[in-house]
Parts: structure tokens; sequence; C-alpha cells
């Protein structure tokens, strides 16, 4: 069965890589591009979707989100700097929203938890590229989330770089009595994130609560 994707925020450097992802997967069609640059407003292609993957910005995203889940059209988010939690109940499709599709990435995180009882004390370190808007980043959030339920306790602050010719890249450094433990994780292009994408567009319909945060759920199934 072939899934209808639409790509809202499709001119952006992660939308365009979305589309591309979704075009060359077999069992997808790209069926809408919504972005200003283009356009194109997300309820002009509404209508063709069976799934909206949303990458844009904060200030549009949740309306996004709302607007796919009122019109029964299920939803991926990878915008972070949003409060999904309103949206529960809204609608009779799926939203599922994770701070980073890379698997790598959310491996780093389900490691740190698992790191977190042994050795508690830890800092996160997390580097973007500098038009990124929100810092920390929604994934040193979610690790640093992960960490404290686990009986962690993150430093604060947690440290955010901007620079040029950054991607997306992620140390979380744990310290105990003469020894300290580094996990890394680096996205050096933009690619690491569509296996994720994908598999997000392919299990959305298929959640038991909308909406569902976090990659790790869809790994553990």
């Amino acid at each position: 069965m072939t899934i209808n994707v639409a790509v809202s925020g499709a001119a952006g450097r992660m939308g365009d890589t979305v589309c591309r992802a979704v075009g060359g997967a077999e069992d997808m069609e790209l069926v809408g591009r919504a972005d200003p640059q283009l356009d194109a407003a997300l309820e002009d292609v509404l209508g063709d979707a069976d799934v909206v993957v949303d990458f844009t910005v904060p200030g549009t995203a949740l309306h996004n989100a709302r607007m796919c889940l009122e019109a029964g059209v299920h939803c991926v988010s990878g915008t972070t700097g949003v409060d999904y939690s309103e949206l529960e109940g809204v609608g009779d499709a799926n939203l599922f929203f994770a701070p980073n599709f890379a698997i790598g990435a959310v491996l780093l995180m389900e490691s740190a938890r698992r790191i977190a009882p042994h050795m508690p004390e830890c800092e996160i370190v997390e580097l973007h590229h500098d038009r990124k808007l929100d810092a920390p980043s929604g994934t040193a959030l979610r690790t640093a989330e992960l960490i404290a339920a686990a009986g962690g306790h993150v430093h604060e602050p947690i440290h955010s770089v901007r620079l040029p010719g950054l991607v997306a890249h992620q140390e979380v450094i744990f310290g105990g009595p003469g020894q300290t433990l580094s996990l890394r994780h680096d996205s050096i292009d933009r690619d690491s994130f569509m296996p994720g994408v994908l598999l997000a567009v392919r299990r959305v319909g298929a959640l038991e609560r909308s909406p569902t945060v976090g990659l790790e759920k869809l790994l553990e199934g």
C-alpha cells in the first residue's frame, strides 16, 4: 500500500531532504510541497495526503499539526521548541514528534538513560548550525528529561553552540570518582535523519497514543 506524503516546510534544507527521501521510497508517493517560498499553503495539499511531515518553525508548527489532525491526516513533526501536549485528543488522526530522527542520536539518549543510575552526575553539550532557532536543542532537552527520569543529575546550564559548518551534534559527559564516560553523536549530513523520518511515516497511523514523542518508541516494536 502506497502512503501519500506531503511535506510542510518543503523549501527548507530539512524539508527538501525529506522530499527527496520520500520520492525515493518505494512505498511512498510525494503528493504535495507546502512552503511560503513555494507559494503553496499546507491546506492546499492536505486533501491528497495520508501523512504530512512538518519541518517548519516553532511559530507555525503547532498550528500546522492541529490543522492536520482536524483534517484526519496523520502528522510527523520534527519542529522543536513546541509543546505538542495540548493537541492530545484533537482530531481522529495521530501526531508523532521526535526531537531527533537520527537513529544514532536516539541510541545515545537510550544509552545515557541506562548509564544515569550508575553515574548520575553529567553535563550535556549540543552543537548545531547557526540557523537553528531554539537553544538548548530539543534533543538535549529530551536527553536531560530521560536522564533525570532515570535518577541522573544534569548540570545546568546545557551548553549550546551555534556555528556555521555544523549540522547536529551532541555529547553527554558522565563523571564519577576517578573516571569519566563520554557519549557523542554527530550528524554530518541531513541524510542521517531520513531513515527515522521514513520509519515514522510508516508507523504513525498505527500509534495507540497521540501525540507520541520520541523515536525510541518506534524502535521498541
